[in-house]
């Protein structure tokens, strides 16, 4: 199975920058079978939503509120993910989980890091 590690994340402030990334690890079979890495956010009394996704063959998706302030990118070599947050805003407040697609011969299904909190101050 394919275990998720979450680092970055912090306090900002309004217009300010942070930085998160996720490494994968697990065995050779899991993470081949990783389709898809990315990022979502679930704030407080709200559902969670998508942030952005990197598939393996480097399409990518954003959620509509980070277009143009968001911006994924992922290593296939060393199974990582990273989301650079700009122009960030106080609804940007959230705890951001990374996110594994995985398809293997025994698992097919979404895998979820543990979460790091993102807090943006007016």
């Amino acid at each position: 199975q394919v275990q998720l590690v979450e680092s970055g994340g912090g306090l900002v402030q309004a217009g300010g920058s942070l930085s998160l990334s996720c490494a994968a690890s697990g065995s050779n079979a899991s993470i081949n079978g990783m389709v898809a890495m990315g990022w979502y956010r679930q704030a407080p009394g709200k559902q969670r939503e998508l942030v952005a996704s990197s598939t393996r063959d480097g399409s990518v998706d954003y959620g509509d509120s980070v277009k143009g302030r968001f911006t994924i990118s992922r290593d296939n070599a060393m199974n990582t993910v990273h989301l650079q947050m700009n122009s960030l805003k106080p609804e940007d407040t959230a705890v951001y989980y990374c996110n594994a697609r995985v398809y293997t011969s025994t698992y097919a299904g979404h895998v979820w890091g543990r979460g790091t909190q993102v807090t943006v101050s007016s």
